[in-house]
């Protein structure tokens, strides 16, 4: 369908009905018509209460059980000495989503939609077969947090990972979008039970700061603390964050006259969710330091009994309260990303607005995913440990290329319009994507050759990645004085600017040299990945 925006004649691309009305958001309406102009700070904050939601609900659902043991096995097996790449996430997932708000205020159109009508359906089947396959698996380490969290607490997981499967379809498929957020909320509010968990042990603040502060890894970089590393980038900036907040700003109705509260309401989402993430970190290492079970992980329930034995019973149960409460939201948000992908893909109702009469097949694939995920954690002597730290590493692994896919619509003017990309930001963008590269490449030659010195290796890849910034400089210098710099659009309609239905627009042509890259990228991902997976097979 075709829908209209105020004072605008022209038709957006908005493929849903549901998708357009009032923002019902869990703290407050806003109409869909509204113009009124806020200027007391008052009526700017009962206007973000309203807004927010998407950006708080994926950060904190990154937070997931995945997340929970990656920081918790960080701390355990490394102490502080990783704790530096927590901060240094901070702008990568806010230029990342920040990205996204734009995507999908701006269009109406779902992130999977996006790539595969500008691209074409043979990089639209890679990037959201990577989604696809990826949300699966996460999802399946969701419900061994729930299985590890209520067994720790003497519940059986053949009876915990059912009743939880059950309890998410039933929250999620309520056909209004204002309780299933509320429900969010409270596991958002949950979150911060990490506080009350650091105060029965924290590190003394020196030690905390030198780790936040000065880059190392106990015992030396090798192809071990090199995966983890990954994890940590995995399990807090994933790719299904990309399609699920896109597809969930739609959902909500935000339009582009709202974008600053959205991107509020990320850039708040991106603190809390790695001040809990330091938290964690810092409480293991401080648990576990001096102490036998120091650098022999296994799973996040082996943690929570840790806790227990050298803290004390009720930091058990809180690590565990924590592990549950991360599993059910990140089930919830990975299941929802991947319904909406699969709602975009195949052109049918996707909304939490919609009923389950209304929705049938949204809500269908949510329920199947939920409950296939849910039988393979039953299947008995699964390594869970491994199998979460190698999901994490993944989702790091495959980053690059949905990062790449983001950045190349953000700088399509016939989706963005005047939205599209400042040069600065497609420079931080580029700067992320080439470290990530080199992060995997760093797995990969460890894996193949395990007697490599990596810090070696590091400094080499950096100094080649020196000289191609560099060189990367001189061209955009070079270009600028010639007059080639980037042209801007007029600005002065940006609020009510949408973009026109994607029937419209004429596909972009990509040059030999970009068809070359993109499938160079590709094909170096496809090896990264097969090799991650022979090293967690290893680990095994």
């Amino acid at each position: 369908m075709t829908n209209r925006v105020p004072g605008d004649d022209r038709p957006t691309a908005v493929l849903d009905e549901a998708h357009s009305g009032d923002i019902e958001g869990a703290f407050g309406t806003i109409r869909q018509h509204d113009e009124v102009e806020r200027r007391s700070w008052r009526a700017r904050l009962l206007v973000l209460l309203a807004i927010i939601g998407p950006g708080l609900i994926v950060m904190v659902g990154d937070n997931d059980a995945g997340g929970i043991s990656t920081y918790a096995q960080a701390g355990q097996d490394f102490g502080l000495t990783l704790l530096w790449t927590l901060p240094l996430l901070i702008p990568v997932l806010v230029v990342n989503q920040e990205m996204v708000v734009r995507l999908g205020a701006v269009t109406g159109v779902g992130h999977a939609r996006l790539i595969i009508e500008r691209f074409g359906r043979f990089w639209g089947a890679f990037s959201v077969g990577d989604l696809f396959i990826l949300n699966f698996l996460t999802i399946v380490t969701e419900f061994i947090g729930v299985s590890l969290s209520l067994g720790y607490l003497g519940v059986s997981q053949y009876i915990s990972v059912p009743i939880a499967a059950v309890a998410l379809i039933a929250m999620t498929a309520t056909g209004s979008f204002r309780r299933w957020e509320r429900f969010m909320f409270v596991f958002i509010a949950a979150n911060f039970l990490v506080i009350p968990l650091a105060v029965f042990r924290h590190p003394a603040a020196a030690p905390l700061f030198h780790g936040l502060l000065v880059p190392g890894v106990r015992g030396g970089f090798n192809s071990t603390s090199v995966l983890l590393v990954i994890a940590i980038v995995g399990t807090t900036v994933a790719p299904w964050q990309l399609f699920f907040q896109q597809s969930n700003i739609i959902d909500k109705r935000i339009t582009p006259r709202w974008i600053n509260y959205e991107r509020t309401d990320t850039v708040l989402g991106s603190l809390v969710t790695v001040f809990a993430a330091i938290l964690l970190t810092a409480i293991t290492a401080a648990a576990f330091a001096h102490t036998p079970l120091s650098g022999h992980f296994n799973d996040a329930g082996g943690v929570a009994t840790g806790l227990a034995h050298y803290v004390g019973r009720t930091a058990g149960v809180l690590l565990a309260v924590i592990l549950l409460n991360a599993s059910i939201i990140g089930a919830a948000s990975v299941t929802l990303s991947t319904s909406y992908a699969f709602g975009d893909v195949f052109g049918t109702r996707h909304s939490l607005h919609r009923g389950w009469r209304e929705a049938k097949l949204f809500y269908g694939i949510f329920g199947a995913l939920v409950v296939l995920a849910a039988a393979i954690v039953l299947i008995p002597g699964a390594p869970l440990g491994v199998i979460t730290t190698a999901v994490q590493a993944l989702a790091g692994v495959l980053l690059p290329s949905a990062t790449v896919f983001l950045l190349l619509l953000c700088n399509d003017k016939d989706v963005l319009g005047p939205w599209v990309n400042r040069m600065w930001l497609n420079v931080v963008a580029f700067v992320i994507v080439s470290l990530l590269l080199m992060l995997s490449l760093v797995l990969m030659v460890t894996t193949l050759f395990s007697g490599i010195d990596v810090r070696a290796l590091s400094v080499a890849l950096g100094a080649i990645l020196g000289v191609t910034y560099i060189a990367g400089v001189v061209y955009l210098v070079l270009r600028r004085r010639a007059g080639a710099g980037p042209e801007h659009e007029a600005t002065e309609r940006r609020e009510t600017w949408r973009m026109p239905p994607l029937s419209l627009l004429g596909r972009p042509q990509w040059s030999r040299g970009k068809v070359l890259t993109m499938y160079a990228l590709r094909g170096y991902l496809v090896i990264a990945a097969l090799l991650l997976l022979v090293k967690a097979i290893r680990l095994g």
